[in-house]
């Protein structure tokens, strides 16, 4: 097919875009919007638990948009239950399953309470550096934000 993008010079460069008018480029669009399409989807669907997380977002290549096929979905979820009740594990499972069957890859949740975030931060955990730098808040609050919450009670102890 021809005539799905345009190219004009423009000075020693050619700018490029595409003809909207043609047949295949609501298609072209419907691809490009696929990660912000998943996006929504997992805050739709952790916005319906019956359980709420205090905090989810993506990570790694999910949330910076560099993955594969071969890419898992890093979901963080910070919870505020000492011992989580049995439904919090089914949610989370569900999600999962249907994140692949959204994308067709795999979620990796990592999981933890507000405690276990406190030691994380407590300890200089590396993969603190990566959710601050990646993160994209699906639900509750920012993570920099709950961060930020959490280490004011960290120095305080």
């Amino acid at each position: 097919m021809t005539g799905l993008v345009s190219a004009t010079q423009v000075g020693s460069s050619v700018q490029y875009s595409l003809n909207r008018e043609h047949l295949a480029a609501a298609a072209i669009i419907e691809l490009a919007t696929l990660r912000r399409r998943l996006i929504q989807e997992i805050m739709d669907a952790i916005g319906q638990w019956a359980q709420h997380p205090i905090h989810a977002s993506l990570f790694g290549s999910a949330a910076r948009g560099d993955g594969d096929l071969d890419s898992d979905v890093d979901l963080l979820i910070v919870h505020g239950f000492d011992d989580p009740p049995p439904e919090w594990s089914e949610q989370i499972d569900q999600l999962g399953d249907r994140v692949h069957r959204w994308s067709g890859n795999f979620m990796q949740t990592y999981e933890l309470s507000t405690a276990g975030l406190a030691d994380h931060l407590r300890a200089g955990e590396p993969i603190v550096d990566e959710w601050l730098r990646d993160c994209i808040t699906v639900y509750g609050l920012d993570f920099r934000r709950l961060r930020a919450e959490i280490s004011k009670d960290v120095v305080t102890r």
